[in-house]
């Protein structure tokens, strides 16, 4: 059935106040000092912002994975704990550096890399771990940063999807020498494409700085290594500075979405949404729906259905261990991470474009009444 054009799975709100800066940009940002204010001015608000002292801002997200891994020489031989279930854009860097990615499991609370199963994954070739702050949910970052801190493990804060949450006070991508950010067009502030690496680390900064044009001196044409070019648009940084101004109101609008899901749903035994532990605040960048497999309903049911009646779906995120792309990783010693095989079958990612109203939200929330009674 062709799809609810009302309906978006995702999309940003973009304001006349945006489109006003970027037309600044568009007009003056191109020459001498200008050519990369914006960027400069986002990446000292986003880094203030996030109580960090040093941000660089990338294309994407990944590149920023990636600066963080080459700037710590992770190698060939190394490994480097990830969580199973995760966007590839997690993993993938480490495979750039010819490391091993080691998938270990997630709590069934959070949805985030358990820090048990780190101490099983940990050997002497580990060298960092990746925690990934699931759909705006939070692990149990204290601990996993005390453990990194007692191994002598670099700790990279994936905060992709995180942008807005806490935990005990401490904003996501406050934690580990590292975190990074994505702005794709999906995210909760969005700069089309791009991303933003922060650390506390001065070195590391400007190690990061250099690796980030290849690997020349400022302002010269003087190579003395070959790295990466993972320099940002001050085009998109100035849509980025723009949304950040208001940051507490697009993180609102997504818990709005989320509030308005669990209230709809609240008289649905089969079903539960996005956690929200206490000390924590979920900025909740996609509302996810778990099914109870004891109740005849999975992912692929549920997507099928919602499909049938036009409205846009997509899959909990499918664990690594299982993707043909790192089938090289696996070793029939390994033990399955069962919560994060669980997840994948049961979760499915609603609406939650900035653009939905209650109309949207009751439209989801009676085709889903649809599908649980035509279940049988």
């Amino acid at each position: 059935m062709k799809q609810l054009s009302e309906i978006s799975m995702s999309g940003p709100d973009v304001t006349e106040e945006d489109i006003a800066i970027v037309n600044d940009m568009l007009r003056n940002g191109w020459y001498g000092e200008s050519a990369y204010s914006y960027v400069e001015r986002f990446e000292h608000d986003f880094a203030t912002f996030h109580g960090r002292k040093y941000a660089l801002m990338t294309p994407n997200c990944t590149s920023a994975i990636h600066l963080a891994l080459s700037s710590v020489g992770i190698k060939a031989g190394d490994e480097v704990i990830v969580p199973d279930v995760t966007w590839i854009a997690s993993a993938a860097p480490v495979k750039y550096q010819n490391a091993t990615p080691v998938f270990a499991d997630v709590n069934s609370e959070t949805w985030c890399l358990d820090v048990k199963s780190i101490s099983t994954k940990i050997t002497d070739k580990t060298k960092a771990v990746i925690v990934v702050d699931l759909y705006g949910n939070m692990p149990d970052l204290d601990s996993i940063e005390k453990l990194c801190k007692e191994k002598g493990i670099i700790l990279i804060e994936d905060s992709a999807e995180a942008l807005g949450s806490v935990i005990n006070n401490r904003r996501a991508g406050s934690f580990g020498e590292f975190s990074v950010f994505s702005f794709h067009r999906t995210k909760t502030l969005t700069t089309g494409e791009g991303g933003m690496l922060l650390t506390d680390d001065e070195k590391l900064y400007n190690r990061c700085k250099f690796l980030r044009d290849h690997g020349r001196a400022p302002g010269t044409y003087f190579n003395t290594e070959v790295t990466f070019k993972y320099m940002p648009s001050n085009l998109a940084a100035a849509l980025g500075f723009a949304q950040l101004q208001r940051i507490d109101q697009l993180v609102g609008k997504k818990r709005w979405i989320w509030k308005e899901y669990s209230r709809l749903f609240s008289d649905i035994p089969e079903v539960k949404l996005n956690p929200e532990p206490k000390g924590v605040f979920n900025s909740v960048w996609s509302t996810v729906l778990l099914a109870d497999l004891g109740s005849g309903l999975n992912r692929d049911s549920i997507m099928k259905g919602f499909t049938r009646l036009g409205i846009p779906t997509r899959p909990f995120f499918y664990p690594l261990s299982s993707l043909p792309a790192f089938s090289a990783e696996q070793r029939t010693s390994d033990e399955p991470n069962l919560v994060s095989i669980a997840l994948s079958q049961q979760g499915v990612c609603l609406p939650s474009a900035l653009n939905l109203n209650e109309r949207h939200l009751e439209i989801i929330y009676n085709g889903f009444l649809s599908i649980l009674h035509h279940k049988g």
